[in-house]
């Protein structure tokens, strides 16, 4: 316990080394674990005759009131373009899928195509569009009302430079299957998937279905490690039999619910 805190990992008692001998699988979460968390906006599509600023200037104000990730790259770019947030009256988040919000009389959904599904809200029109973003590994954000979407946003993370070296030491260390979990959309899911070389991978996962995921895994494994940093993998976390936090990036509930803390933001830990 000693040498790994000189070496920035903070292991909270001897049983979580014990039980680290005995893992046979690893689930990560993607965003900032194996991508570094910090995506920046590609695309803005406005839809039905919306200007992309207004587009950009709408998600901004909403996002503000967020803590996603995506949210704050949606409001560093308004920022960067000079743009005026307005003010939100009510916001309401709803884990892994997106949040609505009212500015003055209209109110408006921001979200993954499921968050819009559950609202009833059409996407069919601009599915070919969604479609053609995903494969190219972005994740689309879309924006609107409840009779329409109003804009598209796609935003891209980079996948951490030594993801899949790490991936492939854990193989050879004897970790018999490296899975990734995310509430990413499958096109993403399945291109990061690919590149840093897990053996499975499971998406447009919410926060419960993570746990359900990590349940499903312990009994076909015995033990299981879940390496995040997120408020949506604490939960997983704490239903693994190791729970391991990337620190430096972590949200305190991931490193409070962890029994491995990494320190740094280095995944080679």
């Amino acid at each position: 316990i000693g040498n790994a805190a000189r070496h920035g990992i903070l292991v909270k008692g001897g049983v979580f080394i014990e039980i680290a001998e005995k893992l046979k699988a690893i689930a990560f979460d993607k965003t900032g674990t194996i991508t570094i968390g910090r995506p920046s906006v590609t695309d803005i599509l406005p839809l039905n005759n919306q200007k992309e600023e207004t587009i950009l200037n709408l998600a901004a104000s909403i996002e503000s009131r967020s803590e996603h990730p995506l949210g704050e790259t949606i409001v560093s770019r308004a920022k960067e373009r000079g743009l005026h947030l307005q003010t939100v009256d009510v916001f309401e988040s709803l884990p892994g899928m997106g949040a609505k919000a009212k500015i003055g009389a209209c109110e408006y959904f921001i979200g993954n195509k499921r968050f819009f599904s559950e609202y009833s809200i059409p996407t069919e029109k601009i599915h070919d569009q969604i479609s053609k973003l995903e494969e190219q590994g972005k994740t689309v954000v879309l924006l609107g009302l409840r009779e329409e979407p109003l804009g598209i946003i796609a935003v891209a993370d980079r996948v951490r430079t030594e993801a899949k070296s790490v991936i492939q030491i854990l193989k050879r260390s004897g970790i018999e299957r490296v899975i990734m979990l995310t509430g990413d959309n499958e096109g993403t899911a399945k291109t990061i998937a690919r590149e840093v070389g897990v053996d499975e991978y499971y998406a447009k996962l919410l926060p419960e279905d993570k746990v359900a995921a990590v349940k499903k895994l312990k009994e076909k494994y015995s033990y299981i490690a879940m390496v995040g940093d997120g408020v949506n993998d604490a939960p997983a976390m704490a239903e693994s039999n190791a729970g391991i936090a990337m620190g430096a990036a972590g949200t305190d509930i991931a490193i409070e619910t962890s029994d491995i803390v990494l320190m740094s933001d280095d995944l080679t830990k």
